[in-house]
């Protein structure tokens, strides 16, 4: 009886063994994933930090274009060139909508960084996500003021339009 017990110990001992190199074999597998995993998340962290604070570039300069664009409308309403006006109207608006779609690019990088923080508090997710939504502030800030600036332009181009000469 005994020959049988240390059998059957041996037998379990043999099992808990493959079962251990089992889960050990999943766990190295479920790590490996989770690292790469890690470096895929933080590699998209960082690219849509950058694309957010790309988008936050060309709202200003949006914001720029839309301020030259308003300067010319009153310069050139001031000379009665209702064309001209009617075209920097129309430069100021589309810079404005440009200057909107980059503040909407850089929120949605800015949701792409904090969706990553979500999935994983790493330091470098931290910052950038930061980095990416106060790009996004700035780009949403310089929209606003791009779009203030086209309707400027649109009222004045109104005003100086044949319909004001009426």
């Amino acid at each position: 009886m005994n020959d049988a017990v240390t059998v059957n110990v041996f037998e379990k001992l043999v099992e808990l063994q493959q079962e251990f190199s089992y889960f050990k074999e999943n766990y190295l597998l479920v790590n490996k994933r989770y690292a790469d995993s890690l470096v895929t998340l933080t590699g998209l962290t960082v690219s849509a930090k950058g694309a957010a604070l790309r988008a936050a570039a060309a709202a200003q300069l949006a914001l720029v274009a839309t301020s030259k664009a308003l300067e010319a409308v009153k310069n050139a309403s001031d000379h009665n060139l209702a064309d001209a006006v009617r075209a920097a109207a129309d430069a100021a608006w589309a810079a404005a909508e440009a200057a909107t779609e980059s503040a909407a690019a850089a929120a949605e990088s800015a949701s792409v960084c904090a969706a990553a923080v979500a999935q994983h508090a790493e330091e470098i997710s931290l910052q950038a996500s930061a980095q990416a939504a106060q790009a996004a502030l700035s780009a949403a800030a310089a929209a606003s003021d791009a779009v203030a600036m086209s309707r400027k332009a649109g009222a004045i181009a109104l005003s100086h339009g044949p319909a004001a000469k009426k």
